[in-house]
């Protein structure tokens, strides 16, 4: 069909209304269009929002070391560039960083490229990054301890080496002896971590309003922003770019403070994987309108993991198998998204090559369609050392040691049996992860925050509420206090509150998506044993509701 006029766009249909009624076609497949997709065809393709004006900001609220910070990187690529020569309100002009209409006034780009910290806390409140340090390797493992946090705000040009500088800081260094004895650096890679934050600052949606995270467990970096990327996942890495902001990014590759265009998630795993660790992984979302960025201060490929994989060597595993084995290892579960972020291979090549893990009996299939997944098979468990099972590493056993607990199993039939399990009173605790065997086994539970009361006597006052008919944010309520009792996987809550499990997939998704509730592992939303918990802990709440 031939493609509407500017004008009659957008195509919808009349009783979904827009903007759900309306499609986009992203690559190979027809996607459901979001404000975003909408505001770029009623604003034409020339227009962005960070062209906006920002009626309270002139040039008295520009910041001059913002200026001259630009003024010297512009040098160092091009050191006759004539706008070097313009006096401040002319450079900002030169730029497209004051509103066209008023060229006393800056717009949203100038504003975030060059304004005080004073005027972006005034007019763009949640335009800064939180850096969050977080204990352990999981979101509010300690909800007393869980995180400290420190919040920047300024100058996107000064803020990108400040944020740069203090997760730097915070990384563990270590150190390589070569032949030449000469020490080489093995530590995440400074360059892959500024083109990172770099990359969230540029793309990053400042339309709305919220704050880049950059996240600091003990085993990886979790750089999240708003604003998905406009690029198909899948060509991401492949040369060209599709900016967001389009006054912001070329500024940023004018002073090389980004690299050439299309090429930083390349550059980012050349780098990771010359320092011998693990490619960046990075995740897209169109509904929740973000885009993650993950990378693993795990070394892939040291002592440790070619020991381990020696005990593979007749089956000729390449690097990128290799890679798959380890995080298999550590997640205990692979699909064809992540083997292609770990290998830098494309969809088919990364099919063929988990298929042939599969026939070598080092995978089992799970799933269907585009819900396909890998668990580790018989021979792969067989073949490892019992002190680095893959029962500690996330992955559930079943109590004859080699095959690994389905998804799709169910719960016995009572439900008494479930939730004494999840209490700390069942037997079979090898079917438990860890982390949740860990919360039920701690003998009464919750009853140490003062209230009293068991895991089991929580569960049961969480569920008084439940009934056949209930409104869309009872119900969600009754998940969250569920799941801040104890982490449960999707088909254990949908037994709890008697609904069916696609019903509760729904659920679920919302409550990730409004950050009530976190996933266990985040950076693969399908794993196998994947469990849900409330994102704050509310068991003191639950036991005196009613008192």
């Amino acid at each position: 069909m031939p493609e509407l006029p500017v004008g009659r766009k957008p195509l919808y249909f009349k009783k979904d209304g827009i903007p759900h009624g309306a499609y986009r076609r992203i690559g190979s497949s027809d996607q459901r269009c979001t404000q975003d997709d909408l505001a770029d065809i009623l604003r034409g393709p020339d227009e962005s929002y960070d062209s906006h004006r920002v009626l309270g900001a002139t040039m008295d609220d520009v910041d001059e070391a913002a200026v001259n910070m630009y003024r010297k990187l512009r040098a160092k690529v091009n050191p006759d560039a004539e706008e070097l020569s313009y006096s401040t309100a002319e450079l900002l002009e030169a730029i497209k960083c004051v509103d066209e209409h008023d060229k006393s006034r800056l717009n949203v780009a100038g504003l975030l490229l060059f304004g005080t910290a004073k005027a972006l806390r005034r007019e763009l409140p949640m335009a800064r990054v939180d850096y969050i340090r977080v204990r352990g390797n999981e979101w509010i493992e300690d909800p007393d301890e869980s995180f400290r946090s420190i919040d920047m705000r300024g100058s996107l040009i000064l803020m990108a080496y400040r944020v740069v500088e203090a997760v730097n800081a915070d990384l563990p260094k270590g150190f390589l002896l070569t032949e030449a004895l000469q020490a080489q650096s093995v530590g995440l890679p400074v360059k892959a971590l500024r083109e990172a934050v770099v990359n969230a600052l540029m793309h990053c949606d400042y339309r709305v309003g919220r704050p880049t995270q950059i996240i600091r467990y003990d085993n990886r970096i979790e750089i999240v922003n708003a604003g998905y990327s406009l690029k198909p996942e899948d060509e991401l890495g492949s040369p060209g770019s599709v900016p967001r902001n389009k006054i912001i990014a070329p500024v940023f590759h004018d002073t090389n403070l980004a690299e050439t265009k299309g090429s930083g998630i390349r550059r980012m795993r050349r780098m990771m994987e010359s320092a011998h660790m693990a490619l960046p992984t990075y995740e897209s979302k169109r509904e929740e309108n973000s885009f993650t960025m993950r990378l693993l201060l795990h070394h892939f490929l040291g002592e440790e993991d070619l020991a381990w994989l020696a005990r593979f060597s007749k089956y000729d595993l390449d690097d990128g198998q290799q890679k798959a084995l380890i995080f298999l290892r550590e997640a205990g579960a692979v699909d064809n998204r992540v083997y292609r972020q770990l290998s830098g291979c494309d969809t088919l090549k990364a099919s063929a090559k988990l298929a042939s893990l599969r026939d070598d009996g080092l995978l089992v299939l799970k799933g269907k369609g585009s819900a396909t997944y890998y668990v580790p098979g018989p021979l792969l468990y067989d073949l490892q050392d019992k002190g680095t099972g893959l029962q500690g590493n996330g992955a559930k056993v079943e109590d004859n040691g080699t095959k690994l607990r389905d998804n799709e199993s169910r719960l016995g039939d009572n439900d008494a049996a479930m939730l004494n399990s999840r209490s700390g009173m069942g037997n079979n605790s090898s079917t438990m992860s860890n982390n949740s065997s860990a919360m039920s086994n701690r003998g009464d539970g919750m009853s140490n925050s003062g209230v009293g009361m068991s895991n089991n006597e929580l569960i049961k006052r969480a569920l008084e509420p439940l009934k056949k008919r209930l409104k869309s944010d009872v119900l969600n309520q009754i998940v969250v206090d569920l799941c801040s009792i104890a982490e449960f996987e999707r088909f254990e809550i949908a037994k709890l509150i008697k609904r069916d499990e696609s019903y509760v997939r729904k659920i679920l998704a919302r409550l990730v998506k409004t950050g009530r509730v976190k996933m266990k592992y985040p950076e693969m939303p399908k794993h196998p044993h994947q469990t849900y918990r409330a994102a704050e802990i509310t068991s003191i709440a639950i036991a005196q509701r009613g008192c």
